[in-house]
């Protein structure tokens, strides 16, 4: 039997995508109140390379492979809920939005914070200070824009999905039936949650780009772009090690700020949303079934 702590995902529009072990799946309420259910095997690296799966790389292909796929499933939720011949957006669509929004969240999180401080260097000359005050000001940024979004009536529907995704794992994960009502009484913070990985980002990059030293602005951006590496991969198993190890109590400190912050991601959802979010479970354990039955897991939804 597959391990429950296997299965994870993200919201969607009107949705919830689930990553198994072998199959990635996706369910929608369409415009018509049906569940729209979808499945595909999960072409990954980290089953086919043991060096892939090594700590400190393990981190860098999932948070890779899960921006991939979470860019296309959520593309695809878009679609489901765009009016019969409107159209939908292709691949090549896809990778310009993923590029776009790429290039924004460096300009915003990297770029803002540095200029901002470096704009008061003659006010202050310590490197140490500039550097500490930049990621105080990147968290400050990073909190301020959870907040902001989540006022927007769209985003909140996604966060009651977040919601409901979670609590349908932690339901999953101790062995319940997967109904609303067994699922309701769970809370909506994880603490595998994507959200409490970004505060880890923010939280390591503090402490690793405190000592860099400030020389021009084109050395010190590049320096802080490709030390996202390693502090995405540092963050990733910190937030793995907290997960694994919740009961014990110096990793319930560790993870708290990150349940905490899922107050700003997650809402309570309703019982339809917890339908969707049990659908989109489902089909990635009928295919990681069908996967280990060594049956092509096919997509179960053209």
């Amino acid at each position: 039997m597959n391990p429950p702590t296997a299965y994870g995902g993200q919201a969607v529009i009107e949705g919830v995508m689930i990553r198994g072990r072998r199959t990635v799946a996706l369910a929608c309420r369409l415009p018509t109140g049906e569940i729209y259910r979808y499945r595909e095997p999960l072409r990954s690296v980290l089953l086919r390379s043991r060096v892939a799966r090594a700590p400190f790389v393990r981190g860098l292909i999932v948070l890779w492979e899960s921006l991939s796929y979470g860019t296309r499933m959520l593309m695809r939720s878009a679609d489901l809920q765009l009016a019969e011949g409107e159209g939908s957006m292709g691949s090549g669509s896809n990778a310009l939005i993923f590029a776009v929004a790429l290039v924004a969240a460096l300009a915003f999180f990297v770029g803002i914070p540095y200029l901002a401080t470096q704009a008061a260097r003659q006010l202050i000359e310590s490197s140490l200070l500039l550097n500490i005050a930049e990621g105080l000001l990147r968290m400050a940024l990073f909190l301020g824009y959870l907040a902001a979004i989540s006022l927007a009536p769209d985003i909140r529907r996604v966060f009651m999905y977040h919601g409901a995704e979670h609590m349908t794992i932690h339901a999953f994960e101790h062995g319940e039936e997967l109904v609303p009502a067994r699922i309701e009484p769970y809370p909506t913070a994880h603490p595998r949650c994507g959200t409490a990985f970004l505060l880890f980002v923010v939280v390591v990059s503090i402490a690793l780009f405190a000592f860099l030293p400030r020389t021009n602005i084109v050395v010190d951006l590049v320096a802080r772009v490709l030390l996202i590496v390693p502090v995405a991969s540092i963050s990733y198993e910190v937030l793995r090690f907290g997960a694994a190890h919740e009961a014990n109590r110096l990793m319930r400190v560790l993870v708290a700020p990150g349940l905490l912050l899922q107050r700003i991601t997650t809402r309570r959802p309703d019982a339809g949303m917890i339908e969707v979010a049990v659908a989109s479970l489902q089909e990635a354990l009928a295919g990681d079934a069908e996967a280990a039955g060594k049956a092509p897991a096919a997509p179960s939804h053209p």
